[in-house]
């Protein structure tokens, strides 16, 4: 397999660095590493994340010189993994303002180029979104029909092109027994060497 340039996307708000999502980034990103692929960081803990406030902020206004390393990493990356924690049913407050900040138009999408389905400027690269919670997966995805994952990948990501994007949720993680857990790291150890 041909090595990639992979983006490790840490979306958990806690410095710390001490939690489930935190050690699953550091596994997937340590097997793509082994496995040959280049790979760069981004952890959203320790960016200044301002939000926007209005549409026209969000179309003129100029991205904080904060943030300009991490849009560079999604601009240079092939394949994009972003873990974070289900909170309140959604992904965490910071990565969604992070992501309105970074995609704006002129990068993520393109204006100029007409219908909004031809505006996809990040087309080329795929996703793996990793999502922890405390709720059963199977829950997740069968009672709530994992809205807001879906949304992520379809109106978010697959706004900019990219594609295909893949998830792996992982729940009840606060009484997951040593055989789940065992289980969860041997998957991040293979989706980081396949860059998947």
């Amino acid at each position: 397999m041909e090595p990639r340039r992979i983006l490790v996307l840490q979306g958990h708000p806690d410095p710390g660095g001490a939690h489930l999502g935190h050690a699953l980034a550091d596994t997937y990103a340590e097997a793509a590493r082994v496995a040959g692929h280049d790979l760069r960081r981004v952890a959203l803990a320790g960016l200044d994340v301002p939000l926007l406030r209005s549409a026209d902020e969000w179309h003129h206004a100029a991205l904080p010189a904060s943030l300009q390393p991490a849009q560079d990493a999604i601009g240079w990356c092939q394949h994009l993994a972003i873990f974070f924690p289900l909170w309140m049913g959604e992904m965490p407050a910071l990565l969604k303002a992070f992501l309105e900040q970074v995609l704006r138009p002129g990068f993520a999408v393109d204006p100029g180029a007409g219908s909004p389905l031809s505006q996809k400027a990040l087309a080329g690269r795929s996703a793996r979104i990793v999502v922890t919670m405390g709720m059963p997966s199977l829950a997740y995805r069968v009672v709530y029909r994992a809205h807001s994952v879906k949304a992520l990948e379809r109106n978010i990501i697959g706004m900019c092109g990219i594609a295909p994007i893949r998830e792996t949720l992982i729940g009840s993680v606060e009484t997951a027994d040593a055989a789940s857990r065992a289980r969860w790291f041997r998957a991040m150890q293979r989706l980081g060497a396949a860059a998947a």
